[in-house]
């Protein structure tokens, strides 16, 4: 099967978009004390969506994107039990990546409003994302939307078939990324899918890609007010920024380029989310108790509402909103 499937061509929207996020423009970082950021060992979790048509969108994940439908953790798990259930929990080996809640009553998210931009699945070799990408290209080459080599990483994106968001890629070693001060340098430079597939696919990958790992990389989010998810995700939850611009925001804890971003492309203004179909929860993963504990006294601090189940112990998780709804979940690893 020939391997040059994927249609480059993009619509002037999505060039904007994919333009736009990589725009450079540093700014002045604001100082953080170490007591207030996030420890360097955070991490990004699996994310949850609710989904209107369960059935297509695992047929989607696990074909075109080649994930296994997984058990929770202590529990067993099958695909026809899951379905019956409403939840179903996709990944790749143990690590769950996205989790799939069936709420066919639920009314579409509206243009405009906040929520998901796209949840970025982080591969550990360009082999395992080419092989991934041959999927995309064989199973669903219409939802592909494009590409970009960031230098910190190369890029492809996608939507599912209910429009969430998709980023696939894979990083560069850190010692090829550029810092200026405390801001990555990133780029929206050319990609093609298909001549990346060529170089970088082998037959043993290609022929089980599902047996590589990947992991939940970052999750990129629409929101009404960039200056306003600064002041949330930064000055009061404790993320680092690492890129800035009038449009969007880019976060992390440890110096990874970003493990969160928000951006205003298609949102700019808008207020509180609505309840509706496309993002359920982003999660968030910190190294212990403790640090969900510190967090949870920051945000009180900050007069945010949390609800922190475990206070102390290692089921220790604390969930609350941003400013527009859009749901965070924080658990420690041990």
């Amino acid at each position: 099967m020939s391997r040059d499937m994927i249609d480059t061509s993009t619509s002037p929207a999505q060039a904007d978009a994919r333009a736009a996020e990589h725009e450079a423009r540093v700014q002045a970082p604001h100082a953080l004390g170490a007591v207030d950021l996030l420890a360097a060992d955070t991490s990004m979790d699996a994310v949850t969506l609710y989904v209107h048509d369960i059935d297509a969108m695992v047929a989607f994940y696990t074909t075109a994107i080649a994930l296994d439908v997984i058990a929770p953790a202590g529990g067993a798990s099958s695909a026809a039990a899951d379905r019956r259930s409403g939840i179903v929990t996709l990944g790749r080996g143990r690590t769950p990546l996205v989790v799939l809640r069936h709420a066919p009553d639920m009314p579409a998210r509206r243009p405009g409003e906040a929520g998901l931009f796209h949840t970025a699945i982080l591969f550990p070799t360009q082999a395992a994302l080419a092989a991934t990408m041959l999927r995309v290209a064989e199973h669903a080459p219409q939802l592909y939307t494009g590409s970009a080599d960031h230098l910190v990483s190369e890029a492809f994106y996608l939507d599912d078939p209910e429009g969430n968001g998709i980023e696939l890629y894979v990083d560069r070693s850190r010692d090829q990324w550029s810092w200026q001060g405390s801001h990555v340098v990133m780029d929206n430079r050319p990609l093609d899918p298909n001549g990346f597939i060529r170089t970088h696919l082998t037959d043993e990958v290609a022929a089980a890609p599902n047996a590589q790992d990947a992991v939940v990389g970052h999750v990129h989010l629409q929101v009404g007010d960039v200056e306003r998810a600064r002041q949330f995700y930064v000055d009061t939850v404790g993320f680092e920024a690492t890129a800035e611009m009038h449009s969007a925001l880019f976060v992390s804890a440890g110096g990874y380029h970003h493990h969160m971003a928000m951006n205003t492309w298609s949102s700019m203004g808008a207020g509180p989310r609505a309840v509706s179909l496309g993002l359920g929860e982003v999660s968030i993963v910190v190294p212990t108790a403790d640090d969900v504990s510190a967090l949870a006294d920051r945000l009180r601090h900050h007069s945010v509402t949390v609800a922190h189940e475990g206070a102390g112990g290692p089921g220790a998780l604390l969930r609350f909103d941003d400013p527009w709804r859009n749901r965070i979940a924080v658990s420690a690893a041990a």
